[in-house]
């Protein structure tokens, strides 16, 4: 009962339940939180210092920023905001200052990625078939689940076609600039229970187990230590989850070393298998993509016992 009083004196707040309604649509910054409700850092930091200690937000730190969204697990705070009316001028007010934002906050990182040359969007630069890849990976998974990480997120593409699927999304990725697109795609298409932060793919900051689904699309070929990344993928999955990894079959083509700055050439079904076994999930039936280059999709479930691979 200590906990309910504590959480529901937060929230009793006007304006931490205008926090609490624009996290709820996304992350945010404290900077981004003054700039769309026009008051000072101290006082909004204050009151979301209030609302992470009773449990109703939580805090993601990114480089030199701190986000702040809600956590999986906050039933109580959507069951307030169910009770807010969606008219509400000021609440209304907050959701087109945080529309605008997150427009400026996609041009901005789509700006930044064409000064330095980057193109983030590597199955167009590749021409692999995006559509036949994400057909497989959608008949590859269950049509409906709780959780999903997402590793590797990009700009959140594949959060987006998984998100129907799943009750709570996350996608992790060391770029900056690459979170910045994601939270704005999510915005912009409303999905909600989808978030995204920054984290190393090898030390993910999450605890053991808590996922049902996880995600590894064209990201093991930039690995230096493929096995670490998928023991740490394995290692947040659930007894009896899903790991799939998509991405290149062996191939010929060595300038993607160079000018993609790929460090594997593709892999074959004998290293996933090792390496996936090492980790305690058994691989399930891996199947190609025709397309440009080699993509192969490997499925995977994590074992309650450990499973013994060996390889080539």
């Amino acid at each position: 009962m200590d906990d309910l009083l504590t959480q529901l004196r937060a929230a009793a707040e006007p304006t931490r339940l205008r926090l609490l309604s624009l996290c709820a649509r996304g992350a945010f910054c404290v900077s981004d939180l003054c700039g769309i409700l026009g008051q000072s850092q101290p006082r909004l930091s204050r009151h979301l210092k209030l609302l992470v200690e009773a449990g109703l937000l939580e805090r993601m730190p990114e480089g030199a920023n701190v986000f702040f969204q809600l956590p999986a697990s906050a039933d109580l705070v959507r069951q307030i905001l169910a009770r807010l009316p969606e008219e509400d001028p000021l609440l209304a007010a907050d959701r087109r200052a945080a529309a605008r934002l997150a427009a400026e906050r996609a041009r901005i990182a789509s700006d930044a990625f064409r000064r330095h040359g980057a193109d983030w969007d590597e199955m167009r630069a590749l021409e692999l078939p995006a559509a036949a890849i994400e057909a497989a990976l959608l008949q590859a998974l269950p049509n409906s689940f709780e959780r999903l990480l997402d590793i590797g997120s990009g700009t959140g593409r594949l959060m987006e076609v998984l998100a129907p699927r799943c009750a709570h999304a996350l996608g992790v990725d060391a770029s900056r600039e690459m979170l910045a697109l994601a939270r704005a795609r999510l915005a912009e298409r409303g999905l909600s229970h989808c978030a995204v932060r920054q984290a190393d793919m090898y030390r993910l900051p999450l605890p053991d187990g808590g996922f049902d689904v996880v995600t590894l699309q064209m990201v093991l070929h930039y690995a230096e230590d493929p096995a670490a990344a998928l023991a740490e993928a394995a290692r947040v999955l659930n007894p009896g989850g899903i790991l799939v990894v998509v991405d290149l079959a062996p191939h010929a083509r060595a300038d993607l070393l160079g000018r993609h700055a790929h460090r594997w050439p593709g892999f074959d079904d004998a290293q996933l298998a090792g390496w996936l076994g090492a980790a305690g999930c058994a691989l399930r039936h891996p199947h190609s993509i025709d397309g440009a280059l080699p993509v192969r999709l490997w499925p995977a479930q994590r074992q309650t016992v450990p499973v013994s691979v060996s390889s080539r």
